[in-house]
């Protein structure tokens, strides 16, 4: 098992979902937490459960990630508390699912960007300084929306493909300072998904059909463990700087 002992790892959207299952993976190495996210009581909620259940520590922090201040904020909260920062996950987005390109309004398609795009350059660029210090890393979440134009996705996939095209540029700036970045694209059975394949049952099949074990990822035993591996030392004998899992497909460098 991958220790992580006294890091310290940020993960956006740590308190339900994809991100809360991340967050059960890095508790269970034993790393101290900051979870991100729009609704205190959430946030809350999962900082009991993860400090009863692994005896960490988790600093719950409210932000918006489209808004710089209040990722500014996070981050000096973070090191306030912790007095470094070891990882970042960005795993947060949103985004109207199942619309139409055509369809699109602008504020919808600007949900997208800012609450993914722009939270992930926010998050990136105020952690960088502790990164450096630590040679740490980042770890960004893409989508398969963009890497094979789902249906129903633009807006979505328009800020996973920016992210995945910032993180190459990053990995290659900040790879002389000892910080890696890696990009997971996920396929994650999470509530989101669970609305989706009741609104899209046929294209889910046709997506389950295309994973070789035949099913979604689990967010803390599949996902997690991965982002727990890209954090540790041990990812550092990585030549590639994307990986995608989808399902228990593994991973594809």
């Amino acid at each position: 098992m991958i220790e992580l002992k006294d890091k310290v790892v940020l993960i956006t959207g740590g308190g339900q979902g994809i991100g809360l299952g991340l967050a059960q993976a890095f508790a269970e190495a034993g790393a101290n937490l900051v979870i991100t996210g729009r609704t205190l009581s959430k946030l809350e909620k999962a900082k009991a459960e993860l400090e009863s259940e692994y005896g960490i520590k988790v600093l719950p922090v409210t932000a918006d990630g489209g808004n710089e201040d209040a990722v500014k904020n996070a981050i000096e909260l973070t090191i306030k508390e912790f007095g470094r920062l070891d990882t970042v996950v960005n795993n947060a987005q949103v985004s109207a699912s199942g619309v139409k390109l055509v369809d699109h309004s602008v504020e919808q398609f600007d949900l997208a960007i800012y609450s993914g795009l722009y939270a992930t350059f926010f998050y990136m660029k105020h952690a960088y300084p502790y990164l450096k210090e630590t040679k740490g890393s980042v770890i960004n979440f893409a989508t398969g929306a963009g890497l094979f134009g789902k249906d129903g996705q633009s807006s979505y996939a328009a800020a996973k493909e920016g992210i995945r095209g910032m993180s190459r540029v990053a990995a290659t700036e900040w790879g002389v300072d000892g910080i890696r970045v890696n990009v997971v694209c996920p396929l994650v059975m999470s509530d989101g998904l669970i609305r989706w394949k009741e609104e899209y049952p046929e294209l889910y099949e046709r997506t389950i059909q295309s994973i070789p074990m035949g099913r979604m990822g689990d967010a803390k035993d599949d996902i997690g463990s991965v982002c727990v591996f890209l954090a540790s030392d041990y990812s550092r004998y990585l030549t590639g700087e994307t990986l995608t899992l989808q399902g228990g497909s593994g991973l594809r460098p």
